[in-house]
């Protein structure tokens, strides 16, 4: 049998997880030096909260996980008997798939008969969560693992997504957008404007002044990279920015119709963390990145 796995980095809620039958790694944060695990130290993530606490000064840190988690993870399915696919956020963002490597290259050395297939989303937060869909919907319809995989190798480059940040200090923090030090210190109400690029990398392409300038750009990229939009969801991501979305969806369906398949979707907390409260994002089916 072949079990899903995804983490949380990638948005997917509890709920979606066991729609789609998904295993869910659970990717920390920590504030005040406490380590805190999504969906497994609480069920249901309150962004309204979460948000308010960055903006009120929290500024928390994000880590890798162990060898031994992975293995914790993944060993009971191999000892079952069962083949695992993981549909992962953007390996080029972290070390922690180091630790992933080493855990699975042990577990198949002791159960040798067993296999461990990745879809690298080369992504995080709403354009790993559009993959992570795709691929649950063709699981859930029983497409095979060559099939999957063999749509992976073009689909995974055709989805892209472009968002604006509100407030520098988050990402300066983290360090994860290159091309960023240009943004930096420049006039209040400045919006870096940042996509995902092929590599899996978050990147820097411009920049706005004010939310509106901001959203509408976004804009500009759905309608000038779009290709079958109608036939792929369009999800909009936030961090708490609830006027913004609605916005968003309103000038989506000026332009696309009324028929436009959104969903919205509230960034989770430790991707949240490098990109602060406000932040608003489209990810859509494209020509391109």
């Amino acid at each position: 049998m072949l079990v899903l796995f995804t983490d949380t980095d990638t948005d997917i809620t509890l709920r979606q997880a066991k729609e789609y039958g998904y295993h869910l790694i659970s990717m920390p944060y920590s504030i005040d030096g406490k380590e805190v695990y999504p969906y497994e130290d609480f069920e249901e993530f309150d962004a309204h909260s979460f948000y308010d606490s960055l903006r009120n000064g929290t500024l928390p840190k994000t880590s890798g996980i162990s060898i031994e988690n992975y293995r914790r993870y993944f060993e009971p399915h191999f000892e079952n008997g069962d083949d695992i696919l993981y549909v992962h956020f953007s390996r080029a963002m972290t070390a922690t798939f180091n630790a992933m490597d080493i855990a699975v290259k042990e577990l198949l050395e002791k159960y040798p008969d067993r296999k461990f297939y990745t879809i690298d989303t080369k992504a995080i937060t709403i354009l790993s969560l559009n993959i992570v869909l795709e691929v649950g919907e063709m699981y859930k319809a029983g497409k095979t693992i060559e099939e999957i995989l063999d749509w992976a190798k073009t689909e995974v480059d055709k989805f892209a997504v472009y968002f604006f940040a509100d407030d520098l200090k988050f990402f300066k923090a983290s360090g994860r957008v290159s091309g960023l030090a240009g943004t930096m210190g420049t006039l209040l109400g400045i919006r870096p404007i940042i996509y995902m690029n092929q590599e899996g990398q978050m990147v820097n392409i411009g920049k706005e002044k004010g939310r509106a300038k901001a959203l509408a750009r976004l804009i500009k990229y759905v309608d000038e990279l779009g290709e079958n939009i109608k036939d792929h969801r369009i999800i909009v991501g936030q961090t708490d920015a609830p006027e913004l979305v609605e916005e968003a969806i309103r000038l989506l369906k000026e332009k696309f119709g009324d028929d436009l398949p959104i969903m919205t979707c509230d960034v989770n907390p430790t991707a949240g963390s490098h990109c602060g409260p406000s932040t608003v994002g489209i990810c859509f089916h494209a020509k391109h990145r």
